[in-house]
């Protein structure tokens, strides 16, 4: 009797994974719920659990293979599976060993496959645009040199499955929404000065400090009230307005920027949003996220003023039509009244989705959100 493997429901809008690496080989024992495969998103990588105990059947997808939701991908097998590879002992010389000649050291060879020429002979196929050192340093076998340094044959480093995903998600955004960006500039006097006055109090009472983030979710989620369609989506045709508020916000981790996601944070005071960003971040870092917590989103922020970005334009995290971009604080001479005074000045963009935005609500949701970290006391009143 066998039992198969199938790929399941990864997760909202989720629809097919890559096969990241078979942890188990064909003839291997296997325990119930052992992890048997992972498998990689362009979200997260989950690992599929063996659904009984038995042996690996043959493997129906290699790693690489792009996988659908439902797919049997192998199966579990009753029986006992193959011994582990025995560990030869180390045998004792009878005679002191010769040791053996020492090839002289051979130049690293470019990456491209050798190609023979005329003569029989191994060769490099040369680059046209190369220049005529390097052609004849390849012709010749030899790596060439760069400026006396040593060689430096190039490095080719495939994509993993992972990358390959996210980078379809990328192109794929870019070829299906009419994504267009305006920005903004942001005087964060004001927020700065509440955060200093009150962050001992804040951390001492609520155990997190109290950052920037907060605030721009909070002044989203009023601007966003006022222009409903950037928190929508679309379907074919139809435009889904979200009635809930569920923020992506970007993040760090061990397999590079997530965006888990922060749910109903029109409900939430500052300290909860600080407090639940704070926990997914570290889930993020330890590679913990599980897929609710990266699925659902109906708005993302992400800030890369956190790496020294001063201005960038983001892309949409599909299937949403807005993401709000913050980037570095930096002090500068700005006209207030009629005096010229130093402000903490921050751009901020938002990219959105044509398709379901015009310019006049982009343009007027980026000057809402503006005029509530100028003033915070709005988003505290939700004005």
């Amino acid at each position: 009797m066998s039992v198969e493997l199938k790929i399941p429901q990864l997760g909202e809008s989720i629809s097919e994974a890559v096969i990241g690496k078979w942890l188990k080989q064909e003839g291997d024992a296997v325990a119930a719920d052992e992890p048997l495969v992972d498998l990689e998103t362009d979200k997260v990588s989950v690992q599929l659990p063996a659904p009984s105990a038995g042996v690996l059947g043959k493997q129906l997808f290699a790693v690489g293979a792009t996988v659908k939701v439902g797919d049997v991908i192998g199966s579990v097998t009753e029986g006992v599976g193959k011994p582990a590879a025995p560990v030869a002992a180390p045998v004792a010389a009878a005679t002191k060993p010769v040791a053996a000649p020492v090839a002289p050291p051979v130049a690293p060879q470019a990456t491209k496959p050798a190609v023979v020429s005329n003569g029989g002979h191994a060769s490099m196929p040369t680059p046209s645009h190369a220049s005529p050192t390097v052609r004849k340093a390849l012709r010749e076998g030899a790596a060439p040199a760069s400026n006396g340094r040593g060689p430096v044959p190039d490095e080719v480093v495939a994509l993993s499955p992972l990358r390959k995903k996210i980078a379809e998600r990328l192109v794929e955004a870019q070829h299906t929404a009419a994504i267009l960006t305006t920005f903004n500039e942001v005087d964060m006097t004001a927020v700065m000065a509440l955060r200093a006055k009150y962050q001992d109090e804040f951390v001492a009472k609520h155990g997190v400090k109290l950052g920037f983030m907060s605030f721009f979710v909070k002044a989203c989620v009023e601007s966003l009230k006022d222009w409903p369609g950037l928190n929508a989506e679309m379907r074919g045709t139809d435009v889904v307005y979200k009635k809930s508020y569920h923020f992506g916000i970007a993040v760090g981790s061990g397999r590079g920027l997530v965006v888990p996601v922060v749910r109903d944070v029109d409900q939430m005071g500052l300290a909860d949003v600080e407090k639940e960003i704070a926990r997914l971040a570290g889930r993020a870092k330890d590679n913990k996220l599980t897929l609710d917590e990266l699925t659902g989103g109906t708005f993302t922020i992400t800030n890369g003023g956190i790496y020294g970005s001063m201005m960038s334009t983001p892309l949409l995290n599909m299937p949403q039509t807005g993401i709000l971009g913050m980037h570095n604080i930096v002090k500068r001479p700005m006209v207030v009244g009629d005096q010229i005074v130093v402000r903490p000045m921050m751009y901020v963009a938002l990219s959105y989705d044509h398709r379901v935005v015009d310019g006049r609500e982009a343009v007027s949701f980026l000057v809402g959100v503006k005029e509530r970290i100028e003033a915070p006391e709005r988003v505290l009143l939700h004005v």
